[in-house]
């Protein structure tokens, strides 16, 4: 019997080789294919629905699960951006030596309106209309002379935050001047910089749709050329005199105020030895 047994079985294999060779299945085999094409088109189309993590030539924060979070992907950086204050919690951006320099101007700009982001939840032009406040850029427009797109999108107003005037003119102003000096001394370096809101307290806003008036902002800078290094700065929203020595913070302490993760894919040693270290000597 068992004999009897394995010879079946061998014809029967042989049969199937043979269907198979011809080209012919049975309804049983043809039935047994379309599931599994079906089944690998719907998971592949299902796949391809899944948004990929975009690799960045930049450093990006860790995500952010304690307050609304919507991440745009812009020419010359990118936002995380709250529909709740109607501003950014942070905006980040390579530069480059090369990206400090080019013929668009801003004097060819005006600020508008995001309509990637829902009518309600976006902050307006007429926002900041007689509210004694700038329309401070985070990334700012003098980062993006380089390409037409990057400078006209440096003016979203979800890179936009309200900013006293004098701390836009002055102390803000010059700490982009330095960042773009860094970049062309060490080639390029990755900057994250956003604002500061009080932690108790009332929170101050602008206009009907209630735009965040920042207590401060926030800026870190990051080095990878040669030994990476980096450097963080805190500047009150107000219109005083306020130091670069006054202003300066490691990057742990800012981390800790903001509840951010600046720089995440670091090498865990070297971020823990950079962001420990804020020394305007190892930047000079």
């Amino acid at each position: 019997m068992k004999m009897v047994k394995k010879y079946w079985v061998l014809l029967v294999l042989m049969a199937l080789v043979l269907s198979c060779r011809n080209g012919k299945m049975s309804e049983v085999q043809v039935a047994d294919a379309q599931t599994s094409t079906s089944f690998y088109q719907t998971h592949s189309t299902e796949a391809q629905k899944v948004k990929k993590p975009k690799v960045t030539q930049y450093e990006l924060p860790a995500p952010l699960t304690d307050r609304p979070e919507q991440i745009l992907e812009r020419k010359g950086y990118t936002t995380s951006y709250n529909s709740k204050s109607k501003t950014p919690n942070w905006v980040a951006w390579h530069l480059t030596k090369a990206h400090t320099y080019g013929d668009n101007q801003r004097k060819n700009e005006v600020f508008f309106e995001d309509e990637t982001i829902a009518q309600d939840l976006r902050a307006t032009n007429n926002d900041y209309y007689n509210s004694r406040y700038d329309r401070g850029h985070m990334c700012p427009a003098g980062d993006n002379k380089w390409d037409a797109q990057a400078m006209r999108e440096s003016f979203l107003f979800t890179n936009i935050c309200p900013q006293n005037h004098g701390l836009n003119k002055y102390e803000w102003n010059d700490l982009e001047i330095q960042c773009r000096d860094w970049a062309r001394a060490y080639g390029a370096i990755d900057i994250v910089c956003g604002p500061l809101f009080p932690a108790t307290g009332d929170q101050k806003t602008i206009g009907r749709s209630k735009v965040w008036v920042p207590e401060a902002f926030f800026k870190v800078i990051l080095c990878r050329q040669g030994k990476p290094k980096a450097i963080g700065f805190i500047y009150r929203n107000e219109g005083v005199k306020q130091t670069p020595e006054e202003a300066l913070h490691t990057v742990d302490e800012i981390e800790a105020l903001t509840g951010i993760d600046f720089f995440p894919s670091l090498d865990d040693d070297i971020e823990t030895r950079i962001e420990a270290k804020a020394d305007l000597a190892d930047w000079n």
